[in-house]
């Protein structure tokens, strides 16, 4: 069974940039993603505070087929 797919969409906080990037993966992949994104194109500081802060928005994704159940 494949680890449980995460996502988090710039779309749902506005910013200055209007940034539309969607990062989906596996948790520890859009962490990693998702703190690289908020550095380097959104300016903030590489912390535990902001890597806790990406855990707390993070959304699960659905599995392919489940909304056909």
């Amino acid at each position: 069974m494949s680890e449980h797919r995460k996502v988090v969409d710039c779309r749902l906080y506005p910013s200055e940039k209007g940034c539309t990037l969607s990062i989906e993966g596996t948790e520890e992949e859009v962490l990693q993603a998702a703190t690289y994104h908020a550095v380097s194109m959104h300016g903030h500081e590489n912390s535990p505070e902001l890597r806790d802060q990406i855990r707390l928005i993070m959304q699960d994704v659905d599995p392919p087929g489940a909304s056909e159940k």
